[in-house]
């Protein structure tokens, strides 16, 4: 298989991924035993569509899934590509609404990446921002744990964040709050209703000084147990979600 190509498994990743790019499948499996209307109804739409569907013995798809359930279906679809810089400016012109974009400062762990996709989709997040360097991208296993999102969800990688997050600021006139652990004010009061970038940092050492000092405000989750900090994709579903609730 190519490294620009994964497997995907299960009805509801399936059907999720005709829905959002069929042009992106390169092919269903299924197992011609399961008597399944649901599995009937989205090889007719597969069909329907133009997505090539092919009968598979169990074991077969058991083996592509690796462990995954597979539901008696699975495809194979094309990586979803990062965008350019250029992709930001044409989506904040053609927004009807505040943009909300969440800014991810060095993020490595592609699992944290892809949660923070899979949330920030789940919020109505517009996109998402992370570097180019020293920053994980969408990888298989980040893609797999976006469950979706990261095939409906602007992922768009720059050169220089900070810069970026400075013509957000003053071209743009969007409020950009960081979060960081030893901020003195709470998330609970900053004003999230308008434009807003969230910026979160790297899971060991938090946000970049330069991309720290693009910030307008620097904001923290009140923690009352022992624990120092969250993860950072708990973090960002703390932090995104607080601006759902503001936004109404």
């Amino acid at each position: 298989m190519s490294k620009h190509s994964r497997y995907i498994a299960g009805i509801h990743s399936v059907r999720t991924a005709l829905k959002h790019g069929a042009d992106r499948l390169q092919g269903i499996w299924y197992d011609s035993r399961r008597n399944d209307r649901r599995l009937g109804q989205l090889l007719s739409e597969a069909r329907k569509l133009g997505v090539q569907v092919q009968a598979a013995e169990k074991f077969e798809l058991e083996r592509l899934a690796g462990g995954a359930q597979h539901q008696g279906v699975l495809a194979r679809v094309d990586m979803p590509a990062a965008r350019g810089e250029n992709f930001l400016d044409e989506l904040l012109e053609g927004l009807q609404e505040p943009a909300f974009l969440l800014v991810l400062d060095g993020v490595q762990d592609p699992h944290n990446l892809g949660a923070c996709l899979r949330t920030a989709d789940a919020a109505g997040v517009h996109a998402v921002i992370a570097p180019k360097d020293r920053a994980v991208g969408l990888t298989p296993v980040a893609c797999k744990v976006a469950s979706g999102a990261a095939e409906t969800l602007p992922f768009i990688q720059v050169t220089n964040l900070a810069r970026t997050l400075r013509q957000l600021r003053q071209a743009c006139g969007l409020w950009v709050v960081g979060m960081a652990g030893e901020a003195q004010q709470s998330l609970y009061q900053a004003d999230l209703t308008g434009g807003v970038v969230m910026v979160m940092g790297s899971e060991e050492k938090g946000m970049r000084r330069l991309v720290r000092e693009q910030c307008d405000l620097l904001v923290s989750v009140p923690m009352r147990g022992s624990v120092e900090s969250l993860n950072v994709s708990v973090a960002t579903g703390v932090g995104l979600f607080e601006a759902v609730r503001q936004r109404g």
